[in-house]
């Protein structure tokens, strides 16, 4: 491969922020210094630019099949506007159902994938059927396949919920062998109750989707997750962390020592329960599980990202169109039209993340630049067994490298990103901050507006131990 050389860039890491140039070889980082020079060496120019690691998102759902709906982004499409907006690696996820072996779960997403990933891509495999077989194919899934984090679900009952005796038992085994539970936590049980109630009383409009998934379940199932995980001796994940009570769970396993971690995710940062007051099935775009709070809530979140109660930002990228065409009805939110607990959960996200934490976070003083490329970068690797591989800019480590004029000011927008998804939840945001160009593994793929990746360019990642170190 070609050598390239960025010249004249600010380079942000974690814990550094110096000025330096950066020589690639073969899809890693060969030097860093001052006046490097490689005159056979591919120049592009960075002065006036940040230089981050290429962002790692954890949490997407490309291509996935629910059943009565489906993401409306395939891998080829997901993954390509994952790099537009600085991603470079991301972690899908495999779903077990009923009868199935997870190793092959495994491989038939690896099958569907590969063909189609832009950037680097690995899985969590979700278990719904925990059996002896299911159990006993964990260890060499670790240690063989590099799958070390399994989620599990606390809500949608008969379809992904999972309870608390099977939960348990499978932390264990996971614990056992260096892996790391990821927990969806609300108490579905009760959850259903409130949706049964409210549809029997006639409420079907997309607001009570909120009101049926109120924040102290999040709270209570977050504390229970967290118990059967200190039991288990196995670290536990909380994603897609919206609740203030949710986040006091975390933060009290944390002040133990227990090694209790969390993500939170773009949309509850930055909106609030509002969105769902909107007309007609407009509200419709922000459903998703859990649904977005309130102001009280947003604000303890940011707290907890600034004082590390939070480690990660993820997307939750789980995309469904708004309108029924072009993509049929299974990928729109209009399979909810008359009920609105069978709207498709998921919305949009995976391109806006880290122009929206950049403006949001670093813009207002919330967290600082290095904080930031912490929680887009470096804690996601780590936790999850990719660094120094990815996430950090160090020689050895892969060039997976983002340009980034600090200055530049844009507005996000679904006509200009690269997603199919129909609507955007930051519709008409302007943000300051954005994307000039990203390396994968040393080679350009975005420049600007311009694309020049390709399907099948990104590659399988198999991981180390999940939970270990941050």
């Amino acid at each position: 491969m070609a050598e390239v050389l960025i010249k004249g860039g600010r380079i942000v890491t974690a814990v550094d922020d110096y000025m330096a140039d950066i020589l690639i070889q073969d899809g890693r980082v060969e030097a860093i210094g001052r006046d490097l020079s490689a005159p056979s060496a591919t120049l592009h120019r960075a002065e006036g630019l940040l230089v981050f690691p290429g962002g790692v998102d954890v949490h997407t759902h490309m291509q996935f099949d629910l059943g009565p709906a489906e993401t409306v982004d395939s891998f080829e499409s997901g993954t390509q506007s994952a790099a537009f907006g600085g991603t470079t690696t991301i972690v899908d996820f495999a779903q077990q159902h009923k009868g199935e072996h997870p190793k092959q779960v495994l491989e038939d997403r690896i099958a569907l994938a590969e063909p189609q990933a832009c950037v680097d891509f690995g899985f969590h495999i979700i278990l719904t059927d925990v059996t002896d077989e299911t159990l006993g194919a964990l260890p060499d899934l670790i240690d063989r396949e590099g799958v070390s984090s399994f989620k599990m679900f606390m809500a949608y009952p008969g379809v992904l919920m999972v309870n608390d005796a099977d939960m348990f038992k499978t932390m264990r085994v996971v614990g056992h062998h260096g892996g790391m539970v990821n927990v969806h936590a609300e108490n579905g049980s009760v959850i259903q109750v409130l949706i049964e109630e409210a549809l029997a009383a006639g409420n079907t409009s997309p607001k009570y989707h909120r009101l049926t998934r109120p924040s102290l379940m999040e709270g209570e199932a977050t504390h229970r997750a967290i118990r059967l995980a200190e039991l288990a001796e196995v670290p536990v994940y909380i994603v897609h962390l919206s609740a203030a009570e949710a986040l006091q769970a975390v933060v009290e396993a944390r002040d133990t020592g227990m090694p209790a971690f969390a993500e939170t995710c773009p949309h509850y940062l930055f909106l609030t329960e509002e969105e769902y007051d909107r007309p007609d099935f407009e509200g419709a775009k922000y459903v998703m599980t859990p649904p977005l709070r309130d102001h009280k809530c947003q604000h303890a979140l940011w707290r907890g990202l600034r004082f590390d109660d939070l480690q990660i930002v993820s997307t939750d990228h789980c995309p469904f169109c708004f309108n029924e065409n072009p993509y049929g009805i299974r990928k729109s939110k209009a399979l909810g039209q008359d009920d609105f607990s069978q709207i498709p959960n998921g919305a949009p996200g995976v391109e806006f993340r880290i122009p929206l934490l950049f403006d949001g976070g670093v813009g207002t003083g919330r967290i600082t630049l290095n904080r930031f490329v912490q929680l887009t970068a470096t804690a996601p690797a780590k936790m999850f067994g990719l660094f120094p591989r990815k996430g950090t800019i160090a020689v050895g480590s892969d060039a997976d490298l983002v340009l980034f004029d600090p200055q530049k000011t844009h507005t996000l927008s679904a006509k200009t990103h690269h997603s199919r998804v129909d609507y955007s939840l930051f519709e008409g945001r302007q943000v300051t901050g954005k994307v000039e160009k990203v390396f994968l593994r040393g080679q350009l793929v975005v420049d600007g507006e311009q694309w020049l990746g390709r399907p099948g360019m990104g590659q399988y990642l198999k991981r180390s131990a999940s939970g270990r170190v941050l």
